[in-house]
């Protein structure tokens, strides 16, 4: 079981490998093509208006482009923080939903008291609260339906 996980791991580590060397390797050969491209249009600014108006044409392209990046990494921040923020108001949502009564130390709690009192007297008390809780489980039922109804009513007026 464990050699199937880890082979697992390590193809997916592998493949992860080799995608970013071949993403790394795009990567120089774009900023190259990038690098000749700017090159050239410089020859060709320097040619036509001169050297200053040919730094000031290069300058403008590399400005541009620092402007696109920062816009990027601007909206891919708040796609990661909003990411972030609704994976916490999941996770509290999670810990909020959690029964209380899932938790061992309340387990061990209580049965400690049912040690403590015993069995035999415990009896009667879990019948009283087992009616307890159908007689609210039932009244807040009504509750729900009757909040239903008044709803279809409201849009079937509207």
């Amino acid at each position: 079981m464990f050699e199937r996980l880890l082979a697992r791991w390590r193809a997916e580590a592998a493949n992860s490998l080799r995608m970013m060397a071949i993403a790394a390797a795009c990567l120089l050969m774009a900023g190259a093509t990038f690098g000749f491209l700017c090159a050239a249009a410089f020859i060709a600014a320097l040619y036509a208006y001169g050297p200053v108006y040919a730094c000031l044409v290069g300058a403008g392209v590399f400005f541009f482009a620092t402007v696109c990046l920062l816009a990027l990494y601007a909206a891919l921040a708040a796609r990661r923080r909003r990411i972030a923020e609704q994976e916490a108001a999941r996770a509290r949502a999670a810990a909020e939903a959690a029964s209380p009564l899932a938790d061992p130390r309340l387990i061990l709690v209580g049965l400690q008291i049912v040690q403590a009192i015993g069995v035999r007297r415990l009896i009667p008390l879990l019948a009283l609260g087992a009616a307890a809780f159908s007689l609210a489980a039932r009244s807040g039922d009504g509750k729900r339906t009757a909040r239903r109804s008044r709803r279809r009513e409201e849009s079937e007026q509207s």
